[in-house]
């Protein structure tokens, strides 16, 4: 089942009399599964928006949705669920981790930030309980089930240009070269290499020089690098090419495969064959002592929001490692988790991605490795 949730919340005095409202639609058909408000004493307007929040999220847990899109006017509770911002006030992390505890529930959530006039449904609910509370009396949900409202409803908006190459784009772009290192001895056996610190092979480093000079042709601004030594390898023969220092952000680090890391996966089909159909099947779920592909892909849009704020219309070269480079461009295509799984990256290949603040990104280049020649990584056979 794919739902769509639209939360809000009130404050009439930020802090005063609050209360929030949620509505759960099938995202397909845009009729109202569920709806549901409360008022809920003195609070801030931002502790009743995320109550509506943990509202949408427990109906949706309840209706056993497959995939989640939560649209929601509040730009705080949208930016701190996406990982994008840190949750600072104390109330406010209470609140988000009891919102975390239900997306571990819900295989793929997706955050969306909407206009208030687009979330005038749950809105609507939100003032409708403060009302009922200020006459001292609970909310009740109205006997006639609403009507779906205009089509924005039942399918997630995005801000500014969806229709990329039929309208000129609103924001500069900030261009990103996703650049993943060259081969080791893991990659090259195709062994699960996360935090592990291999070394590129003599071929790995052929396939860096190779990439360096193939960047040096397209141009570039700035290059950060993932912490570990096969990045730091590549992004340094990068570096080299074109004078360029190289800043590391541990955000684009290698997912932790824990007691996965240096197995293929034939060895750990054997030793777990429950656990990596797990895997397989939910990317919430980690290998044991390890990272899942979604807690990953939160960290590494954390790390593409730093990129953005600090470089913002520069060419960026990011080198990394498979799981985030697909966590990157998942996200650019806004394609569920799952797709994650379904994407392919060689060593030393590259990709390119148009970043925007608020429009939606681009991907112009996937998996290239035409510069590399008799240099691809043939996996064994």
């Amino acid at each position: 089942m794919r739902v769509v949730i639209e939360a809000d919340g009130g404050s009439r005095g930020n802090p005063g009399p609050a209360g929030y409202g949620a509505v759960v639609r099938d995202a397909d058909t845009g009729d109202v599964l569920r709806e549901v408000a409360d008022g809920i004493g003195v609070a801030s307007n931002n502790v009743a928006e995320y109550r509506g929040l943990i509202a949408g999220l427990g109906i949706a847990v309840e209706l056993g949705a497959a995939e989640v899109d939560v649209r929601m006017d509040s730009k705080l509770v949208v930016e701190q669920m996406s990982g994008r911002w840190k949750v600072k006030h104390p109330d406010m992390q209470a609140l988000a981790r009891q919102a975390a505890e239900l997306l571990r529930q819900l295989p793929d959530v997706r955050f969306h930030h909407v206009p208030r006039e687009q979330n005038a449904h749950a809105d609507r609910l939100a003032n409708e309980a403060m009302d009922a509370a200020a006459a001292g009396r609970s909310w009740q949900p109205s006997v006639e089930v609403p009507a779906p409202e205009p089509e924005s409803a039942a399918a997630p908006a995005k801000s500014g240009n969806t229709l990329y190459g039929w309208s000129a784009p609103v924001e500069p772009r900030t261009v990103a070269l996703l650049l993943r290192h060259g081969e080791t001895s893991l990659s090259a056996d195709l062994r699960f290499s996360g935090h592990g610190d291999a070394a590129l092979t003599p071929r790995g480093e052929a396939q860096a020089a190779a990439a360096a000079k193939r960047i040096a042709e397209v141009g570039a601004d700035v290059i950060v690098s993932s912490p570990l030594r096969r990045t730091r390898q590549t992004a340094d023969a990068v570096a080299t090419v074109l004078g360029l220092d190289v800043a590391v952000d541990e955000g684009f680090a290698e997912s932790d495969f824990g007691r996965w890391e240096g197995l293929t996966f034939a060895e750990v089909s054997e030793r777990w064959p429950d656990e990596i159909k797990a895997w397989l099947a939910d990317p919430t779920v980690p290998p044991p002592g390890g990272e899942s592909m979604a807690a990953t892909a939160q960290r590494v849009l954390a790390a593409r929001a730093r990129v953005l704020e600090k470089y913002a219309g520069a060419t960026v070269v990011v080198v990394s490692h498979v799981t985030p480079i697909k966590a990157l461009l998942r996200d650019a295509l806004d394609a569920p988790v799952q797709a994650m799984y379904r994407l392919h990256l060689d060593p030393a290949s590259l990709s390119m991605v148009d970043w925007r603040a608020k429009e939606p990104s681009v991907v112009r280049l996937m998996n290239d490795t035409s510069y590399l020649g008799e240099l691809v990584t043939k996996p064994p056979r």
